[in-house]
């Protein structure tokens, strides 16, 4: 049979396009083992349905890893039972923080077993001591069966599991080999029914695709509770946990972690890493966006040359391409500026991706004052949809960000003038082509 990569449909025949999701040439054969199935033992009186005002719910108490911004991502810490999914880039710090996470949980007198079908066990230790993770509680197996894995967690009872990562393990009654799709699907059923029926909260490590998917057909992240995904380049310091898919709690929050030589460590202020106040601020803005229940000041730099090599390029980091192109069209109109013949970078500092529209009005400050070569006060943040007529377009919760905003010492604060707040410090604009003009006083 061939199975999608991409949405893990199955279909009994290969062809280009996959029936479902549509996406090309993602079809890959594979070996279905058939055979009689076993009669089922489940009672009849079991089966039969239930009121759902009958069935009686328990409250599930959560655990705190120790690491606030984990914490935080997974929704207030780990459900008993659940199945984690955590990817990102080679070198980035997924297995980093799941070892600083069975320390944690280890010195707190939980058996914790950390299985690795990728490093010895020699290889683990040099990392424990490099992290400075020495509890006696966290125990190491490496191997890359699950028949070996199962075993061993029957026999030894942890409190949690780790697994790093999930292509590197394999059944012995699938002939496929190790990170196959059949494979991936199998070893995810085994241990999600095994966390299910043993309350055993179990983290899966997993690999990246270029795309920066992890490897693997989606139903993999169907199968699981939650799936984090580390953002970021390996080799930026900062690093951004993202919940993409959260069943016990909001995919919105996000945690925000510094690699330093003894492992990631917790950022206690992140605004404070977005922002970097100098005297030159050429094209630089700065706008708040809120992830979650959280605030942050984002800086937004912009840069304009002219287009030497024929075509103008449009380029961004952090910052979607097609709302770039949107905010010159409407910059060029309303404005009557020449860019299309210069190219235009646009670059969210930290390496932070944001999509919310509360950043249009710092990324149109920011190129503005790149092409007229003129600074932006240091003391002055812009929050503001920006519409395709021009006009500025209140966002929401813009309490909390002006907020967040003085407490950072910002004395000016550009928004819409349809806010219905008053205070001395702020300067409302109703349109794109006031903008320059209200910087200038």
């Amino acid at each position: 049979m061939f199975v999608c990569t991409e949405c893990g449909a199955e279909t009994n025949s290969w062809q280009g396009k996959c029936p479902v999701c549509g996406a090309w040439d993602s079809l890959k054969e594979v070996s279905r083992i058939v055979g009689k199935k076993k009669k089922s033992k489940i009672a009849i009186e079991e089966a039969e349905p239930q009121s759902i005002t009958s069935i009686q719910t328990k409250a599930r108490k959560r655990i705190l890893t120790g690491i606030n911004e984990l914490d935080g991502s997974l929704g207030g810490g780990i459900i008993p039972g659940m199945v984690v999914l955590i990817g990102g880039e080679p070198g980035i710090g997924k297995s980093t923080l799941m070892l600083q996470l069975a320390d944690k949980l280890a010195n707190k007198k939980q058996k914790i077993l950390y299985i690795s079908g990728e490093e010895s066990t020699q290889q683990i230790k040099l990392r424990c001591d490099r992290l400075g993770c020495t509890s006696e509680e966290l125990y190491l197996l490496c191997t890359t069966q699950i028949e070996a894995c199962l075993q061993a967690i029957a026999k030894f009872e942890p409190q949690l599991i780790v697994v790093d990562s999930i292509q590197s393990i394999f059944t012995e009654n699938l002939d496929s080999p190790a990170g196959s799709i059949s494979q991936l699907r199998e070893i995810t059923s085994l241990l999600v029914r095994l966390a299910k029926k043993t309350g055993i909260p179990t983290f899966l490590i997993g690999h990246v695709t270029k795309q920066g998917a992890v490897a693997g057909p989606k139903i993999i992240e169907h199968m699981v509770d939650t799936v984090l995904y580390f953002e970021g380049e390996s080799q930026n310091q900062f690093k951004i946990l993202r919940a993409t898919k959260n069943r016990f709690g909001s995919t919105n929050e996000i945690g925000i972690f510094e690699m330093q030589s003894k492992g990631l460590v917790e950022v206690a202020d992140p605004s404070r890493i977005f922002i970097n106040k100098t005297d030159n601020r050429i094209g630089t803005a700065v706008g708040a966006t809120i992830e979650g229940s959280r605030v942050f000041l984002v800086e937004v730099q912009g840069l304009i040359s002219p287009a030497n090599y024929g075509t103008s390029q449009r380029v961004t980091l952090g910052f979607d391409r097609r709302k770039l192109a949107l905010l010159l069209a409407v910059i060029e109109k309303n404005l009557s500026l020449n860019l299309r013949n210069n190219d235009v970078f646009l670059n969210l500092a930290g390496g932070i991706k944001v999509v919310e529209p509360a950043l249009d009005l710092a990324a149109v400050a920011a190129v503005i004052s790149s092409f007229n070569d003129q600074p932006l006060p240091a003391d002055m943040i812009f929050i503001g949809e920006v519409g395709l007529n021009g006009e500025i377009r209140p966002v929401s919760q813009i309490q909390m960000r002006i907020k967040e905003a003085v407490r950072l010492g910002y004395k000016k604060i550009v928004i819409s003038d349809k806010v219905s707040l008053q205070r001395s410090n702020l300067i409302k604009i109703k349109h794109i082509g006031q903008l320059m003009a209200k910087i200038n006083n």
